[in-house]
C-alpha cells in the first residue's frame, strides 16, 4: 500500500482540525485572494465564515479542499499537510470531509437513495454498508420516506437536505457547507443550520460560509470574518 507521507502520525490526538500558518494566495491574473492568513479551527467547533463578495471566502474553502494551492505558508487539514501533498493523495483528504453545496449538485437521473449512496460507492463501501448508512443518513435529515423520490420531485429545501445526507453518509470528521442556505427560503435556512448544529453536537466539525447575518447572530457560533483577503475578526458567540 502506498505510504501517505503527508498524514500526521495520529491526527485523532490532535485537537486542531484546520490550521493556516502565514497563508497567502495570488491567482495568475494578479488577484490577491488571501494575504498572510493565520487561523486554527479545533475538532468539534462550528464556525461561520463571513465577508463581502471578493473577500476571500471561496479561496479559503478551496484551499481547505485542496482545489487550489497556497503560494506561501502552510495548511494542515484533518492531519494532512496540504503544502506537501501530491495530487494523487487529494482523494484521501476529501474522504475525511463532507461537502454541502449551495446549488445542491444532485444527479438528476438518480433517486434520493442513489444520490446519497454514490458518495459511499466511490470510496468502495460494500452494498450492505451502503444500505445501512444511507438509510441512517436520510433518517437524520428527515427524508426517510423520500428515498425513492427523484430530485425533480423535491422542494429546494428537501434537495439541500439530500445534499446534507450525502455529506454525512461517510461519517466525516469535517463538514464544509458553502452557502448551504443560499437557494432556500428563510424558514428552511433555519432548518438547515439547525440540522448542522445537531450534527455538530455529535462531534463533527462544521465550517459554513454564509451571507445571512441573521443566521450568524441567532445561532451564536464562532465567526471568522474576511475582508480583502485578510481575517479582520474572529469572535465567539455570533458577534462580528
Amino acid at each position: 500500500m502506498e505510504e501517505v507521507i503527508s498524514r500526521q502520525e495520529n491526527p485523532k490526538f490532535n485537537d486542531t482540525i484546520i490550521e493556516f500558518s502565514g497563508v497567502s494566495k495570488t491567482y495568475p491574473s494578479g488577484t490577491h485572494a488571501l494575504e498572510d492568513v493565520n487561523i486554527k479551527i479545533n475538532n468539534g467547533e462550528f464556525v461561520f465564515v463571513v465577508g463581502s463578495s471578493g473577500a476571500g471566502k471561496s479561496t479559503f474553502m478551496k484551499l481547505i479542499m485542496r482545489e487550489e494551492k497556497a503560494n506561501t505558508g502552510k495548511i494542515v487539514v484533518n492531519g494532512f499537510d496540504l503544502t506537501k501533498m501530491p495530487r494523487r493523495q487529494v482523494p484521501m483528504l476529501r474522504r475525511t470531509m463532507g461537502i454541502v453545496f449551495q446549488d445542491f449538485r444532485l444527479i438528476p437521473t438518480m433517486n434520493v437513495f442513489q444520490n446519497v449512496a454514490f458518495a459511499m460507492y466511490v470510496v468502495g463501501a460494500s452494498g450492505r454498508e451502503i444500505r445501512r448508512e444511507v438509510s441512517k443518513a436520510l433518517s437524520k435529515v428527515g427524508l426517510g420516506d423520500k428515498a425513492r423520490s427523484m430530485p425533480s420531485q423535491l422542494s429546494g429545501g428537501e434537495q439541500q437536505r439530500v445534499g446534507l445526507a450525502r455529506a454525512l453518509v461517510n461519517s466525516p470528521d469535517l463538514i464544509i457547507a458553502d452557502e448551504p442556505t443560499g437557494n432556500v427560503d428563510p424558514n428552511m435556512s433555519y432548518e438547515i443550520v439547525s440540522l448542522l448544529t445537531e450534527i455538530n453536537k455529535r462531534g463533527t466539525t462544521i465550517l459554513m460560509v454564509t451571507h445571512d447575518h441573521n443566521l450568524v447572530r441567532d445561532f451564536q457560533h464562532r465567526v471568522i470574518m474576511l475582508d480583502a483577503g485578510k481575517i479582520v475578526a474572529d469572535n465567539a458567540g455570533g458577534s462580528f
